[in-house]
């Protein structure tokens, strides 16, 4: 949230001067100004990211401001009203009129921020959503001529203007939201927002909050449905959803219907759920830690997403579109895999898929100087990948120990590894080695690994 502009528009100058006071200490940019007048000359020359507007001023009302706004210059940012002397109507009234949100005086200062927080990471996904519909399916198109991915291609068509739930299906790296984004270019809501939900990024205390939405004190918090409406929402990693958020969003698919925590208005489920996951959902339903009738659900229309190995045909296609993604977005020189190279990346076995073969690309790009890129320069390459893999393992390990020992303790150096390779995350350690994030931590803690 650093060096976002924020305009304070509050006749009060106690007000004013304390809410500069705490969006400094923040990190924003802020200007204030007493009244509509003031308002307006600074909104067209201070060019705010998030206003904040009082309702109650002597000149002109907050609402009517908030209007002129929002009607006649069609103002994007987010108006975040506050008042007084709020109460429900107020707030309908201002919402009604294109208000972000509305908050209560006296001003809590925890509340403020966290609302300010919501309402500039909203505007960042409606402007992400906009860069996105100016992508042409054509861009977002799977790459490759193999019969796997004509097959996906031709399914995907058919898939795209039905409404209906899809699980998607594949191996980490096999970037299946590019695939959900393809789909949903195609489909009858591509003027829609596409929300993505990781659900390992989800606050645990929260986590029921920010998919579904809360409602206290006349405050409506949105979640995730809420920005979804009237396109797709993208659930990644649904395998490690938990079971409460998986009992609430059966029933949401159930009813058609969800509702904001703390309130019992029912809102339309106008989106389409498209789901991922890397793990073998069937499995995790017979260890009862997946809701079979939410699989049901999601499962109406799947899509398998083929690893890489699968489909090595496709392998020069990739390397090109990535050789002319990164002198795009990089800035990098042109370089080109010469035929021996090509074949040598045909004939590895890409643990880490699509993922991998981009960042195997991106590093031959920033390290390489020539022009051609040799099958010498891709083979030092993948030797170096080999080696890091198989580090801290044959060189210290001892082939004597018990089975049970010598499982541990590999173990324990693997995860080692990976925590230290991932800088002591340990929801980017479960994401990479495909484990449930509280199996994990029983795992970490069993093998007496301590976090730091």
């Amino acid at each position: 949230m650093v060096n976002r502009n924020i305009l304070v528009v509050d006749d009060e100058p106690d007000i004013r001067n304390l809410v500069q006071e705490i969006l400094e200490d923040e990190g924003f940019i802020v200007s204030v100004a007493e009244n509509a007048i003031k308002a307006r000359e600074l909104f067209n020359s201070f060019k705010p990211d998030l206003i904040l507007l009082d309702i109650w001023m002597p000149d002109i009302d907050g609402i009517t401001l908030l209007k002129e706004w929002k009607e006649t210059d069609n103002v994007n940012i987010p108006i975040v009203m506050m008042s007084g002397h709020g109460n429900v109507e107020t707030a309908v009234e201002a919402t009604r009129h294109g208000a972000y949100d509305f908050i209560e005086k006296p001003l809590s200062i925890a509340k403020l921020l966290l609302t300010l927080k919501h309402a500039l990471e909203t505007t960042t996904l409606q402007q992400e959503n906009l860069q996105l519909h100016n992508i042409t399916s054509a861009k977002l198109e799977p790459i490759g001529k193999s019969l796997l991915i004509n097959q996906l291609r031709t399914q995907i068509k058919k898939i795209a203007t039905h409404d209906t739930p899809i699980l998607i299906r594949g191996e980490s790296g096999t970037d299946k939201e590019k695939y959900a984004r393809y789909l949903h270019s195609l489909s009858p809501r591509k003027e829609g927002p596409f929300i993505t939900v990781s659900t390992s990024a989800l606050g645990k205390e929260h986590a029921e909050a920010e998919l579904f939405g809360l409602e206290s004190n006349n405050d409506i918090q949105q979640g995730y449905l809420d920005k979804a409406l009237g396109g797709t929402i993208f659930i990644k990693d649904i395998g490690e959803l938990d079971s409460k958020l998986q009992s609430r969003l059966h029933d949401v698919i159930e009813s058609k219907t969800f509702t904001h925590i703390n309130s019992s208005e029912k809102i339309e489920l106008d989106m389409r759920i498209i789901a991922a996951t890397r793990y073998d959902i069937e499995q995790l339903i017979k260890d009862r830690q997946f809701r079979d009738e939410l699989y049901y659900q999601l499962n109406v229309l799947s899509l398998n997403i083929p690893a890489l190995r699968e489909h090595f045909e496709d392998i020069p296609a990739l390397l090109e579109y990535y050789v002319n993604y990164f002198i795009e977005t990089e800035g990098f020189p042109y370089r080109r895999f010469d035929v021996a190279a090509q074949n040598r990346l045909r004939s590895y076995e890409w643990p880490g898929n699509v993922r991998e073969l981009k960042n195997l690309v991106q590093r031959l790009l920033i390290l390489g100087n020539d022009e051609i890129i040799t099958v010498d320069e891709v083979q030092t390459t993948l030797g170096n990948i080999d080696n890091n893999n198989i580090k801290n393992s044959n060189n210290s390990f001892n082939f004597d120990l018990p089975l049970r020992e010598a499982r541990e303790s590999f173990e324990k150096a693997y995860l080692e590894y990976q925590l230290d390779k991932a800088n002591g995350s340990v929801s980017k350690v479960a994401n990479n080695v495909g484990i449930e994030r509280t199996h994990l931590y029983r795992k970490l803690k069993s093998l007496g690994i301590e976090l730091k």
